[in-house]
């Protein structure tokens, strides 16, 4: 590939080595198969490569075109009609007409997915076409460029938020998605990517809430089970078996899945003999079934269930299981409602997997052995014929393989996989499924001692921050990639992350002086302003810090957060479940992105110790000197206070572990406005040794100016009759006075307490006791959040101050 102009250094070849390097070779895994790649993301040009991805930065007459498309057609499998479902398509068709976006909901086993493909089939299609996707374990971003790339030829390329909406204006297609069990700020990011488009959208429980149409699906009428069940066994339903068939309806609440499964164990009987399992058999009714399969279906069954909600093409059921015929096998299942058939596949049924764990007999084990399934992957993977799009696919499956290794004591195994199928994740543009994979592989390098391997994590995490656009974060990322590289001898390593450097916040936030009108700062060598990105939307950054922001009002740029912006409540798992991505602001990248896969840091870094200082421009905090990467890998990885940042880090001085915790929006991302890692207390005018006396005097046992543990540098102002002021300041620039009261030697105030996430936003407030010390030299800082269990203060705790003057 052509090094493009302020493109950087490309990565040291062999050529380019010293003679006492060692070569990259040594630390390399051989995957096998097509490995590297070359995508678009954004603006941002990335060479996927098994051994650590590169970056350039495109000019805007480099970026892609991309060709619409005439018309979509992307319709779901062909089914029968559902039975007792014409009132439900009716009262669908009519809510959608009249909302545009519609949420179905109901319990498991209700036949949402069944009404849902009819509908997409039978219903008037959009002007532009119709779409139906599954939205199981899939992120709002991996959705939106699914729908993208289903209405535009444009391969290998994720434009950013503001370019995808801009696309996608005017595009008035019918979207379908299944299993859309997404929060309610996911969903409306994932509706605001397709402005024109209209949505179905089905989950579990209702979740949009007054701004949609919505339709609860109930199960059966008794006249509908009825007919399910007479359809299901081929024939009039016998008389003496009428009784039972009313009662199986009332028990089943009309759930066609059960309905399915009764008629399943009916076809079972003797020849010519129908019998429907009684009322004492219902809760038995599984077991039941599997005693009447073949040793091939149980074999598939008990993949399945290992894999648990995973979807599986059945080629894979064939090579594992040793079946001939695996589609046929799996499509009886199927028919017997102990599977399900999906887009991709088949999948276990929820309630199914936990039985036939249990019933498992000797020759077949509950599941499947970790090792078996990790080099039949693997393997896979390595094939000429396994594309990019198949591997993304099986996410989810790859996601579960891994953890299974980790909990049978083989990480090694699931670093294995993880590296073999990350490149072919990251050329498939699907980051948030990426994310989850590359947080399960870094987790399972740590567990196995693979220090190349938790290098290699580290770089592609950050690679794939840039380009989401989340370049403070991938700052932090690349530089602890650095020491992991250098650690190794590994200078290609090196020179990759420094090369993807660039493209991050500089290492240090600009001095109001120094700042360009627009905040912008200065920018890399060709990293020029782009109309495209949105000022001020990376998380925990303020305006102009971005690498890519010019230092003026740009044209094209949203102020503020953005549309792209959103807070997740708290309690929103981790990544490495489905949960761990969730939508945020772009940054000028997408406005998506798998949040989940920020890793929080130790617990030192998260509750204040060495989280450094401002994490971008704008702060008001007095940028400390930039620090070699080494010195803040290590405090992150001790957890240990730290004053600096990687140097070419970017996000002002901040440690890794702490920065993390800082940005980290799976709970809503709250920095307490103190300064205890985000330089967010207005620093004093002077400098540290010159400082100037505080209104009080010298003598006074608070006022003055003072120092964190941080490094940050602040001046508290007494206001007469034993009170006290400081100006406190947010990253997003947000500021206000805090009143500080009190008297020999113990003081408090209430602080207020910002979402860093939603630049502008207070959430609540904290609780600020100081005790100063005897000597007046130093004092004891303690901040309590008030939380009303919507957020979490992630800076909060114990601090010391050190007196300056």
């Amino acid at each position: 590939m052509a090094e493009k102009d302020g493109g950087g250094r490309r990565p040291a070849g062999p050529e380019h080595r010293g003679d006492d390097a060692p070569a990259r070779g040594d630390h390399r895994v051989d995957i096998g198969g097509n490995a590297s790649g070359t995508v678009i993301a954004g603006h941002h040009n990335v060479v996927i490569d098994a051994h650590g991805s590169t970056v350039n930065l495109l000019q805007p007459q480099e970026r892609p075109e991309p060709v619409r498309r005439e018309s979509v057609a992307l319709l779901p499998r062909r089914q029968r009609d559902p039975v007792g479902r014409a009132a439900d398509l009716e009262e669908l068709g009519t809510e959608l007409r009249r909302h545009g976006v519609v949420q179905v909901w109901g319990p498991p086993g209700v036949g949402k997915s069944t009404l849902l493909r009819h509908a997409a089939r039978s219903l008037e299609a959009g002007p532009d076409g119709v779409l139906f996707l599954s939205g199981a374990h899939r992120e709002s971003e991996d959705l939106a460029q699914e729908i993208f790339e289903a209405c535009y030829e444009a391969p290998g390329y994720a434009p950013t938020g503001p370019e995808l909406r801009r696309l996608m204006a005017g595009i008035r297609v019918a979207v379908y998605i299944d299993d859309a069990e997404l929060t309610p700020d996911q969903l409306r990011l994932l509706t605001d990517a397709a402005p024109d488009a209209t949505f179905v959208l089905a989950s579990r429980e209702r979740s949009l809430l007054g701004e949609s149409g919505r339709l609860e699906l109930r199960g059966l009428s008794r006249a509908a089970g009825l007919q399910l069940l007479s359809e299901e066994l081929g024939l009039p339903l016998p008389q003496h078996e009428r009784a039972a068939a009313h009662e199986l309806c009332g028990l089943s609440l009309g759930r066609p899945l059960l309905l399915l499964r009764a008629a399943g164990l009916a076809r079972a009987g003797a020849a010519g003999e129908v019998r429907l399992p009684r009322a004492a058999e219902i809760e038995g009714l599984l077991p039941l079934l599997f005693e009447g399969l073949d040793p091939a279906a149980v074999g598939a069954l008990r993949l399945l269930a290992t894999l648990g909600d995973a979807e599986l093409d059945p080629v894979h059921v064939g090579t594992l299981c040793g079946v001939a015929e695996p589609a046929a096998v799996c499509a009886r299942l199927a028919g017997l409602g102990l599977v399900e058939a999906t887009e991709r596949g088949f999948r276990g049924v929820a309630d199914v997997v936990p039985e036939i764990r249990r019933w498992a007999p000797a020759a077949f084990p509950a599941l499947f052995p970790a090792d078996r399934l990790c080099d039949h992957f693997t393997r896979w993977v390595a094939l000429p014929t396994t594309t990019a799009a198949q591997v993304a696919d099986h996410g989810r499956a790859l996601e579960l393989v891994a953890e299974l290794a980790e909990e049978q004591g083989r990480p090694d195994l699931a670093v294995r996989l993880a590296r073999a199928v990350s490149p072919f994740l990251a050329q498939s543009l699907r980051f948030g499924v990426w994310g989850r994979l590359l947080d399960r592989g870094e987790s399972a390098a740590q567990q196995a001692g693979d220090a190349t391997a938790r290098a290699y994590f580290t770089h592609e995490k950050a690679i794939r921050c840039l380009m989401t656009g989340r370049r403070v974060v991938a700052a932090v990322l690349l530089a602890e990639a650095v020491v992991l590289w250098r650690q190794l001898g590994d200078t290609e390593g090196v020179d990759a992350a420094l090369n993807a450097q660039q493209y991050t916040p500089p290492p240090s936030a600009p001095t109001p002086e120094a700042t360009a009108p627009g905040g912008g700062g200065e920018m890399p060598p060709g990293n020029e302003p782009d109309p495209g990105t949105a000022a001020g939307s990376d998380p925990g950054a303020a305006a102009g810090t971005d690498a890519g922001t010019a230092g003026g009002p740009d044209p094209g740029a949203t102020a503020g957060p953005g549309p792209g912006t959103a807070s997740e409540p708290a309690g929103h798992g981790p990544s490495g479940g489905d949960a761990g991505s969730v939508p945020a602001g772009d940054g000028g990248g997408q406005p998506w992105g798998d949040l989940g896969s920020f890793p929080v840091g130790d617990a030192g870094a998260a509750h204040g110790a060495g989280t450094g200082s401002g994490a971008g421009a704008g702060t008001g905090a007095v940028p400390n000197a930039p620090v070699d990467p080494a010195t803040a890998f290590a405090a992150h990885s001790s957890g240990a206070a730290s004053t600096g940042a990687a140097a070419g880090a970017g996000a002002g001085a901040v440690a890794p572990g702490a920065l993390w915790a800082s940005l980290l929006p799976t709970i809503i991302g709250v920095v307490v406005a103190v300064a205890l890692g985000v330089g967010i207390y207005q620093v004093a005018a002077s400098d540290e040794g010159g400082a100037t006396e505080s209104a009080s005097g010298p003598e006074d046992e608070l006022a003055g100016v003072w120092r964190d543990e941080a490094g940050n540098v602040f001046r508290i102002v007494g206001t007469g009759d034993g009170a006290y002021e400081v100006d406190v300041q947010a990253t997003c620039g947000d500021s206000t006075t805090m009143e500080i009261t009190g008297g020999s030697g113990s003081y408090r105030a209430t602080m207020p307490v910002w979402d860093e996430t939603a630049c502008g936003t207070t959430v609540g407030e904290a609780d600020l006791t100081i005790e100063v010390a005897s000597d007046r030299s130093s004092a004891a800082v303690q901040v309590t959040e008030r939380s009303d269990g919507t957020w979490e203060c992630y800076t909060c705790g114990a601090q010391n101050w050190t007196r300056l003057s």
